[in-house]
């Protein structure tokens, strides 16, 4: 039976790489997937892990109707045998909804995958809406670490090498830019209600006013 699955985590615990290796193990055995994603990291019509691989993808834009493409390319002839959609949460509620009317009425299986809250620990919409949907909800078992070493729980977004708390919901950065762009650090929730970067934590110890001060 078909179903709408939902594979969420933190950053850097391996959702893309899984997407991949769901499209590479049914390619394998003669089945044809159709594989949408938005914003990802490596342009647009892009799914990319960070391990370095990559596929071509359908970029799901806020305009486009994923149950009318599919039945689109259905009736063109076309074979669709599953769903694959990475950045699921990036997705218009509604968008949501057609996957699930993609399961309910074309019986395929969708396979969705997304981070669940933004870096001011909220839920992204197409996150909560495949809360709200899905037959099944998977927690990613690769567990992304703290710069402490702790399991990381929540996604924090750096401006010039700060955390910030504040601002559009959806901005594209990356893990690797440099400090006056974008960025995103997974942090255990401790030190992101802290607000503790590994830059910050890295800063603190090497500040002067944190060493031994030695007696004469």
């Amino acid at each position: 039976m078909s179903e709408l699955v939902f594979f969420s985590g933190t950053m850097d615990c391996g959702k893309s790489t899984l997407a991949l290796q769901i499209e590479h193990n049914r390619t394998a055995r003669g089945l044809q997937g159709l594989i949408f994603t938005r914003d990802d990291r490596a342009g647009e019509g892009k799914l990319s892990s960070r391990l370095g691989l990559v596929t071509d993808a359908v970029e799901a834009g806020p305009g486009l109707d994923l149950y009318g493409y599919v039945v689109d390319q259905l009736s063109r002839g076309g074979r669709v045998d599953y769903v694959i959609v990475d950045e699921a949460q990036f997705l218009l509620p509604g968008q949501i909804d057609q996957l699930a009317r993609i399961v309910d009425d074309l019986e395929l299986d969708v396979f969705s995958f997304g981070i669940t809250t933004d870096f001011r620990t909220r839920l992204f919409p197409g996150s909560q809406r495949l809360i709200e949907l899905a037959d099944r909800l998977e927690t990613l078992q690769v567990e992304a670490m703290c710069w402490c070493g702790a399991r990381a729980t929540h996604n924090a977004r750096t401006v010039g090498g700060e955390m910030v708390v504040e601002g559009e919901q959806v901005v594209v950065g990356d893990v690797a830019g440099s400090v006056a762009e974008v960025g995103y650090e997974v942090l255990c929730r401790r030190h992101h209600r802290k607000r503790m970067t590994s830059a910050a934590a890295r800063a603190a110890a090497l500040s002067p006013d944190v060493l031994p001060v030695t007696g004469t």
